[in-house]
């Protein structure tokens, strides 16, 4: 059954100036940058555009979520969540998204697992 939306989750704080540090952060230091998923989905100052257009092509919602306003408190972070009639699983987890290395590579991820 594919589920009603896909959520999310970024190790990371949301904010202007939060998105500036952590461009910098992946930019100067991207080993010991906390969130494979900013690091897979966004460049420097932007959305990945492969990315941008599979979300957009995807036909269940998505919603994102920072660290910072996580309504999930009780998983590890980064984490995609799917949401079937309320019962929130985990899709992919935190471990796994830090093993993968390329946008590409995250949607067959997300692709097979749906």
């Amino acid at each position: 059954m594919s589920p009603d939306r896909l959520i999310f989750i970024y190790n990371a704080d949301g904010g202007i100036v939060q998105g500036i540090m952590d461009s910098v952060h992946k930019t100067l230091s991207p080993a010991t940058y906390a969130c494979s998923l900013c690091a897979l989905t966004y460049g420097v100052v932007r959305m990945d555009p492969k990315w941008r257009a599979w979300l957009k092509e995807l036909p269940i919602p998505s919603v994102f979520y920072h660290k910072d306003d996580n309504p999930h408190d009780e998983v590890t972070l980064p984490v995609v969540l799917a949401d079937r009639g309320g019962q929130i699983g985990t899709l992919i987890t935190a471990e796994r998204l830090n093993a993968i290395n390329s946008v590409d590579a995250l949607i067959a991820e997300i692709e097979q697992a749906l």
